[in-house]
């Protein structure tokens, strides 16, 4: 009875130790002498001037989930940490795993993470116009500054890194392999005179880049601007791993497009429904061509014939996935808010957690 009772206690120790092992620590004040935040274009004060100024017409306002960023813009903190059972999803995910606390950060939001090579990360915070590097064991850098309120990244296959420009004057901006702006003008006129933030973007082979901006459009090799789309108001944006299909979120369900071979989109139609609740913000693939689309409650699997395979909960929401890591076989989010030094929640706060999956990442590609 005696070896029973130690048992039991042990067991109710360990289970005790790994739900606490998978919660963040509180975050520390942000500095006294912390720079004053990057401003996303509608919340610029000089926007009514710039728009009065380089518009042919009034610009409307942005589309709902326009440059999404996850911290400014959001009305209250977000839900606190919850409890989450993680069942089996075949070929993707084993029951019961559990989220592993990475890293965070108060006073600067994050989107758009990728995968690096070396099983690193990066994420494109918003806030503070820097682009940052956790390595593989969770250590940030600096890697790129004055992104110009960069907010999403991708990195194409032959390694070309993008990211878009939510900063008064907004635009798509290449980071390596040298810097330079591809695209910032729509029919002639600055972004900012149509919906003003881009919002998520995929990079292609070909040098273009397709984003999202209030519609669906694509910027060549060239900067040349087309939008697609109708009856669609998108948030994340992943081209397929053979680059002929483009998948959109459309609220509660998943587009696609037709990749034509210059590059241009055809046959727009509904993909896949979410069954698990939210709407869809980001994407990432898998090596089997399955679609991870992060919602408010986890990350929903969409399989490559377009049927629901299951969700992965998430201790938080979530609004950015890629997978990642040394083989290619961890699934990281970037979870919205935290608590403070108080212990009381904020909202202008990034979280990166990780999972271990089944799946494994595209190889071909970065995102």
């Amino acid at each position: 009875m005696t070896r029973l009772l130690t048992v039991v206690a042990f067991s109710v120790f360990a289970v005790t130790l790994v739900r606490a092992q998978d919660q963040a620590p509180n975050l520390p004040p942000v500095p006294a002498n912390a720079p004053p935040p990057s401003l996303q274009s509608p919340a610029d004060p000089g926007r009514a001037a710039f728009l009065a100024k380089m518009c042919k017409a009034q610009a409307p306002a942005p589309a709902a989930g326009a440059g999404r960023g996850g911290g400014r813009g959001q009305q209250g903190p977000p839900p606190g940490p919850r409890e989450y059972t993680v069942a089996a999803i075949p070929g993707v995910i084993e029951a019961g795993q559990r989220w592993r606390f990475i890293w965070q950060e108060q006073g600067n939001n994050g989107d758009g993470i990728v995968g690096t090579d070396d099983a690193g990360l990066l994420i494109a915070q918003n806030d503070n116009s820097v682009v940052l590097k956790l390595d593989a064991n969770g250590r940030p850098s600096v890697v790129h500054r004055d992104t110009h309120t960069g907010g999403s990244l991708s990195i194409n296959a032959k390694g070309a890194m993008f990211v878009v420009q939510r900063g008064l004057g907004t635009g798509i901006l290449q980071l390596e392999p040298r810097r330079v702006r591809l695209a910032d003008r729509y029919n002639g006129e600055p972004f900012d005179c149509s919906f003003g933030n881009p919002n998520d973007l995929s990079a292609a082979d070909n040098g273009g880049v397709y984003f999202t901006m209030g519609g669906v459009y694509y910027a060549d090799a060239k900067g040349v601007v087309t939008k697609y789309g109708e009856d669609i108001t998108p948030n994340g944006i992943i081209l397929s791993a053979d680059e002929r299909r483009l998948y959109v979120t459309n609220g509660p369900t998943l587009a696609v497009f037709d990749v034509q071979a210059d590059g241009s989109l055809a046959s727009q139609r509904e993909f896949a429904k979410l069954e698990g609740g939210g709407n869809g913000d980001g994407l990432a693939i898998d090596s089997m061509g399955r679609i991870y689309v992060t919602t408010n409650p986890g990350v929903q699997v969409i399989g490559a014939d377009g049927k629901y395979l299951g969700i992965i909960p998430t201790p938080r929401p979530v609004i950015s996935a890629a997978i990642g890591g040394k083989d290619k076989r961890t699934l990281y989010v970037l979870a919205r808010g935290a608590k403070d030094s108080t212990g009381m929640e904020v909202a202008n706060a990034a979280q990166v957690y990780g999972m271990q999956l089944v799946a494994q990442g595209y190889r071909g590609r970065a995102k």
